[in-house]
């Protein structure tokens, strides 16, 4: 199991109240397909930015109050009237996975911070919609977990994601700890390497631990799958921070033998 942050929905867990289950799916279904359409086979970035667009439409035949026209609109239209979902974390998605078509580096940190805003923290914002735990403080909470999650999974996936042209750690950062482009298409490991990964795992921690009171916060079966899916993230930056980094070589993932400190960790979280 990989730290994705599409696989850290909490997607028909058993944890879920039963009526939270199938909009829970069908949020994650809209996202895991735009994600795909971004981002997986051999389409040319035209056809992907396209399919993108036509998303977009969908969600603006939503808010007009026409028809969906796709199975998948359908599937969600009901979820998002039910619960009164904001379409413009959607929309905020859709941008993110239109600018990974089209943007392939980041300058600062702060430039990486925007995309996680668009990329990932609308997840949080929706389930805290459909949680009925929607506050400016569960916001900000869920922000931290959500680009904690993103973060962790961005250096979990340094070489996958060099393989498709990416590179998400910031620009001047690299610079830094005197880390070249080069040193990454080769898959070379030093000190220096593994200085710059103790940081950025570090200040991905930081978001997580910041974040993870409101797993406290929520109710019952809710907060326990949030803190489940805390302590996963946490556990995969204790698995990068043991190899200092090397994802080259040792990429980190969860199997069962984590399960055990994972449950530990969210029970003291």
């Amino acid at each position: 199991m990989s730290i994705d942050h599409y696989e850290n929905f909490p997607v028909a867990s058993l944890l879920l109240p039963k009526r939270l289950r199938e909009p829970v799916r069908a949020l994650y279904a809209f996202a895991r397909s735009a994600d795909d359409i971004a981002d997986e086979g051999a389409l040319a970035d035209a056809e992907r930015l396209a399919g993108l667009d036509r998303y977009r439409v969908e969600l603006d035949a939503l808010e007009s109050g026409r028809p969906p026209q796709t199975p998948l609109f359908a599937r969600l239209q009901p979820v998002i009237a039910r619960h009164g979902l904001p379409l413009q974390p959607f929309r905020d998605l859709l941008d993110a996975f239109s600018q990974d078509v089209v943007k392939k580096r980041y300058a600062d940190f702060a430039e990486l911070m925007d995309y996680c805003r668009r990329s990932a923290d609308p997840v949080g914002r929706l389930l805290l919609r459909l949680f009925g735990a929607d506050s400016p403080q569960n916001r900000q909470l869920s922000d931290r977990i959500c680009s904690g999650l993103q973060l962790a999974n961005h250096w979990q996936d340094i070489a996958l994601d060099w393989g498709k042209g990416r590179v998400y750690l910031p620009q001047d950062e690299l610079a830094r700890f005197g880390i070249g482009e080069a040193q990454i298409a080769a898959g070379r490991w030093d000190a220096a390497w593994a200085a710059l990964m103790d940081f950025q795992v570090e200040r991905a921690r930081g978001l997580l631990v910041a974040g993870r009171p409101l797993a406290r916060a929520l109710p019952g079966r809710i907060g326990l799958e949030l803190r489940l899916i805390v302590a996963g993230g946490l556990r995969i930056l204790d698995k990068l921070q043991r190899v200092r980094g090397d994802v080259f070589h040792r990429r980190p993932l969860i199997g069962k033998g984590d399960w055990p400190r994972i449950l530990l960790g969210a029970a003291r979280a």
